[in-house]
């Protein structure tokens, strides 16, 4: 009978916990929302030493984290949601957990993706952004795959960026605005338009960049969407470790926007 009492106990508490959640989301949709949101998903490996984890079950538990955001940010009808998955300069980490990372990323894909996972459950597309082709054969596929599955998806936008850096998203942009203009005899002034019509996240229309969030504490933008930041962007950097994310940490953020929107 104890066991029972406790079990019914902790069913109540999560029921109640669900409830209130559920309300102060209704709540927060309520007012303005922002379009895009951008997170940098940093601290996994610093969680994992915290808790005496092996490093690669911290990157599981961010990817868990993942899902948690991105079912908020649906709920809350964000738009784009744009996050910094892993970096160019990644691949200089030990092979081990650049392995690790290269597993985790093919399996997370495909269950985000398929039939009942959670970008179709949300009619979320994926767009991937970034330098694919140093992926391994196996992350690139399931990348494309990923692409495909999702590509009738009009609900909101997943900008996935892998093997990304904004230096090279820019650079890339130039490069093909000049081979183009080239290409039409334009004599004309290459405008800040025709590039940021050639970014990677221009392919889905993406909105302007509303609210870039940076977890762990650190304080820089590590090269992620730079030119996508405008002086209307509101940056954030907080404490948590990516991980432990969640919506008592997205909740000041949100309610700071719509005060913000709502004294313009």
């Amino acid at each position: 009978m104890p066991l029972q009492s406790s079990e019914s106990a902790l069913w109540l508490r999560d029921k109640i916990i669900e409830r209130f959640r559920s309300a102060l989301l209704a709540v927060l949709r309520a007012g303005p929302i922002p379009r895009h949101v951008a997170f940098v998903m940093d601290g996994n490996r610093r969680y994992a030493r915290v808790n005496g984890m092996k490093l690669i079950q911290g990157h599981i538990d961010g990817f868990v984290a993942l899902r948690r955001v991105l079912e908020i940010c649906s709920f809350l009808d964000v738009k784009v949601v744009s996050v910094y998955a892993f970096a160019i300069d990644n691949f200089k980490r030990p092979k081990e957990e650049v392995d690790g990372l290269m597993q985790l990323a093919e399996n997370a894909l495909l269950e985000l993706c398929t039939h009942g996972g959670l970008l179709a459950k949300h009619g979320v597309r994926l767009n991937a952004v970034g330098k694919i082709s140093l992926f391994p054969p196996e992350v690139q596929a399931a990348l494309a795959k990923a692409e495909e599955l999702t590509k009738n998806n009009h609900r909101a936008v997943l900008n996935l960026c892998m093997s990304y850096s904004s230096r090279d998203e820019i650079a890339t942009a130039v490069e093909e605005t000049i081979h183009d203009a080239l290409h039409e005899g334009r004599t004309e002034p290459i405008t800040e338009k025709d590039i940021e019509d050639r970014l990677l996240t221009a392919k889905v229309n993406s909105p302007p960049l509303d609210i870039l969030i940076r977890t762990s504490g650190v304080k820089r933008l590590s090269d992620f969407l730079l030119w996508q930041c405008t002086e209307n962007t509101q940056i954030h950097f907080i404490d948590t470790f990516w991980p432990d994310m969640g919506l008592f940490d997205l909740l000041p953020i949100i309610l700071d926007y719509q005060r913000r929107v709502w004294s313009q």
